[in-house]
């Protein structure tokens, strides 16, 4: 679905310069449509219906908006408040045009019907878990994650994490995930729409930021889980979702709607116990066993699991960021040990 939206100004260079960059920069996403005049704008909505509209004070008090679902004024510092219409929301028009698209998105996500259906056939979605921390999970996530990106795939990484590594590995510029938590509890309002609002990107990697605080995690039921892997999965060629170290029910819905499970593992006495532990007295990996890939992170030795394998080297190194990036520039090469 694409947001018809409806840049109604006299400044015809403004919104001219709104359009090329939406039709540049979020072309799926928004179908532009732009009218400077007010007769031609009185036509244009006798005859279609917008989803959103920016309409500047000198038209909106002039014009009949109900045939736009989120009519919203247009309006700068210079204009008079007292003035300014109150029933309306509003946009500022001296700001980023990212920030302006991304309000638009957001808020029109809060009003339109939620629309998605069960994931692409097309779409990858892995999860990365290890039943050890410390192991490098999130690295190896990244790294993977960063390795499909550079081959050319749209990337999009999900922390499902009950406490979100997003501030160590990427830029936390934009709006927490909190939001989108809060909307699937309330299952109300467009997820999706509100997803590609608030959504940022770094490295050719999309992301969420983390949430507000541990609570807005914790209210996530196994449903919850399920329509926000689905929906991200729509908007993506790969999925990452990284979880939590512990067992529980995103990783059981994760693992279930997952077509390839990374497991994480490193050379330490914990990790090996832990994992060691997970095979042999859990039944759920017997089920899960034809769709994992085991890492053996930080130089350890790959042992004899059945599977696909990848071995990752010891970086030495304080800077995370910096890790991730040069993991994945050799590509993803997984072996089979085929025993």
């Amino acid at each position: 679905m694409r947001v018809k939206l409806l840049i109604a100004t006299v400044d015809i260079v403004y919104a001219k310069l709104i359009s090329d960059n939406i039709s540049e920069h979020h072309k799926n996403t928004i179908d532009v449509s732009i009218c400077s005049a007010l007769e031609g704008l009185k036509e244009t909505l006798s005859k279609r219906k917008y989803n959103v509209a920016l309409i500047d004070m000198e038209m909106m008090e002039h014009i009949d908006t109900c045939s736009i679902h989120l009519p919203m004024l247009l309006w700068s510092e210079n204009d008079d408040a007292d003035a300014l219409p109150s029933d309306f929301e509003r946009i500022n028009k001296h700001q980023r045009i990212s920030t302006i698209v991304s309000t638009i998105l957001e808020r029109y996500s809060r009003v339109s019907e939620s629309r998605h259906g069960l994931e692409s056939e097309q779409t990858g979605i892995t999860a990365v878990w290890s039943p050890a921390g410390g192991v490098g999970k999130t690295t190896v996530a990244l790294a993977y994650a960063l390795s499909n990106a550079s081959d050319g795939k749209e990337v999009f990484y999900l922390n499902l994490e009950n406490f979100s590594s997003v501030p160590g590995f990427l830029n936390e510029s934009g709006k927490s995930i909190s939001s989108v938590f809060e909307m699937l509890e309330n299952n109300d309002g467009n997820v999706r729409m509100l997803i590609q609002g608030i959504s940022c990107c770094d490295a050719g990697i999309t992301y969420l930021c983390g949430p507000d605080n541990f609570d807005d995690m914790c209210i996530l039921s196994t449903e919850n889980i399920q329509e926000l892997i689905t929906v991200c999965s729509e908007m993506t060629d790969e999925l990452v979702v990284d979880l939590s170290c512990i067992y529980d029910i995103r990783a059981r819905k994760a693992f279930d709607i997952a077509k390839k499970i990374i497991i994480v593992t490193d050379s330490s006495a914990a990790a090996e116990i832990k994992l060691a532990q997970f095979l042999s007295q859990n039944n759920v990996y017997e089920s899960i066993k034809e769709k994992v890939v085991f890492v053996f992170n930080k130089g350890a030795e790959i042992k004899p699991y059945k599977g696909a394998a990848v071995s990752f080297p010891y970086i030495q190194s304080n800077d995370a960021i910096d890790i991730y990036k040069r993991l994945s520039e050799d590509g993803w090469v997984e072996s089979q040990n085929d025993l």
